[in-house]
């Protein structure tokens, strides 16, 4: 688990600068298509950095804003705020702000970029559907991800999607209202059209690859950590299961955040099955159970 924890460190890091590297290539190509006009590339190069550096510092209170969470404390979810609290007690583990949407469908995340700034939300719908018991283990779940430092990787991926989305309608709009060409040539505005549609179909199915699969292992990992920490799987697989017979999408619901919450938040879908950013619940609850064989 450790190895784990250390590996999402690394991997913080490896996905912005790919991410910066990735929008590079997109400038160069961009320039070159343009007619050698390289403030295109220099463009898209500062908006790669900048772009990277405030989505680490804000994209935890934007994922908060977008799914429409509401800060609460002791005195407004005091079963909420005791449930946390033992686990954290529990776990040596700072306490997370607690935020709450008011969803039917039964869901919750974590944020933030460390322990210290992390926050955890859940629906009114979790609770008005879970146990005690179940709750423990979404919520261990939760805070496993803020241990092993998942939600930092989280936020970069979170960043990277939006960022991604951007870029394409940058593209686009570029592609249509842009550049004369290479030369002026009526060959290179076609190539440059081509480009531009190209990228915009691409690079928002490259981002959802990487969301996915960065996704669906972190799931796995938290499922393990919080069984570690309550002492009961069966608690989270039976959750779980629930999740699986209530499943419904969230009124708020937001592709580029999907990732982040503890079931597939999306209406079902060719599409979201192709790029499914959870793993099946049957095999989590699999897991799960046979982990509760070996306590």
């Amino acid at each position: 688990m450790y190895t784990a924890i250390s590996r999402n460190k690394r991997n913080t890091w490896l996905i912005v600068i790919a991410f910066v590297l990735f929008l590079g290539a997109v400038g160069l190509l961009a320039g070159w298509l343009a007619g050698n006009n390289w403030w295109i590339t220099a463009f898209v190069l500062l908006f790669a950095g900048g772009y990277a550096t405030f989505q680490y510092f804000l994209a935890d209170r934007e994922a908060l804003a977008m799914s429409g969470a509401v800060e609460v404390g002791r005195e407004d979810a005091p079963r909420y705020h005791r449930l946390v609290e033992n686990l954290c007690i529990a776990t040596g583990t700072p306490m997370p702000k607690l935020y709450v949407v008011q969803d039917a469908a039964p869901n919750a995340f974590a944020t933030g970029r460390t322990p210290e700034t992390a926050s955890i939300t859940v629906t009114t719908g979790l609770f008005e559907l879970m146990t005690d018991r179940e709750l423990d283990g979404v919520l261990g779940h939760e805070l496993g991800h803020i241990r092993n430092y998942d939600i930092r990787v989280s936020l970069i991926v979170f960043g990277l999607v939006v960022a991604v989305g951007v870029l394409a309608d940058l593209t686009m709009r570029a592609a249509f209202f842009g550049s004369r060409g290479r030369g002026g040539g009526n060959q290179a505005q076609l190539l440059f059209l081509v480009f531009g549609v190209v990228a915009a179909i691409v690079s928002p199915l490259i981002a959802a690859g990487v969301q996915a699969a960065v996704s669906r292992q972190r799931e796995y990992l938290a499922d393990a950590t919080s069984a570690l920490t309550t002492r009961d799987p069966d608690g989270l697989a039976s959750a779980l299961e629930k999740f699986g017979q209530h499943a419904q999408p969230l009124a708020k619901a937001n592709t580029s955040m999907a990732h982040l919450w503890i079931a597939d938040p999306l209406r079902p879908g060719a599409l979201t099955r192709l790029f499914a950013t959870h793993p099946p619940i049957a095999d989590r609850v699999a897991r799960l159970r046979d982990i509760g064989g070996h306590f």
